[in-house]
């Protein structure tokens, strides 16, 4: 079974890849989905603990806990500490299942799988780019955001033309969904042959 990490900064288009990949029948394992159901489960507790306050009606308030943290790499820290191990476990969860079905290939799509070394556990990484001007205006159109969180956003994040470097695949979002389309469906008929169980 092919393991394909997903990555690519905000903005670039890859939660839409992420989507074509599973409308090819590719299962997908969603870092950032598995964390917000977290918040709303088994992460509420420890998550509150280390951060009082940031808990509403049983789950975590997410934008209570980024005005936390963002600018704070040590609270950063200690929110991974107890957050990342959760997603581990709920990954490796999902990859057991894949194999029991036997799936060919699986997408696990990381925001931040370069930053926290995710790179190292999959056969290979997918990276969603778009040029800047492209990124800098689908970001801005997000409700609520800021040029000041965007900054802090991408601080954190890789720069694309590292992350292009290091890819296996590249898919370029700045085409049209239809020309991304075209190039997953490329990537999955190049995995076709013989895979890794």
């Amino acid at each position: 079974m092919w393991i394909l990490g997903l990555t690519g900064s905000i903005g670039m288009g890859k939660s839409a890849t992420a989507s074509m990949f599973r409308s090819l029948g590719v299962p997908v394992h969603d870092a950032d989905a598995a964390v917000h159901a977290l918040y709303r489960g088994k992460a509420v507790a420890p998550v509150e603990a280390a951060f009082p306050g940031v808990s509403r009606n049983g789950e975590i308030d997410r934008p209570t806990l980024s005005a936390r943290v963002l600018n704070d790499a040590g609270a950063m820290k200690r929110l991974e500490q107890i957050v990342h191990p959760l997603v581990a476990a709920e990954e490796k969860d999902f990859l057991a299942r894949a194999r029991s079905c036997g799936a060919r290939c699986v997408v696990l799509d990381i925001p931040l799988l370069f930053e926290a070394g995710g790179h190292e556990r999959v056969d290979a990484v997918i990276v969603v780019t778009a040029p800047h001007a492209v990124q800098l205006e689908r970001v801005m159109s997000r409700e609520g955001m800021t040029q000041e969180r965007f900054e802090a956003i991408k601080a954190r994040q890789m720069p694309d033309a590292l992350k292009r470097q290091r890819a296996h695949f590249i898919i370029d979002t700045s085409r049209g969904f239809g020309s991304a389309q075209h190039q997953v469906a490329g990537i999955i008929r190049s995995l076709a042959g013989p895979g890794r169980r």
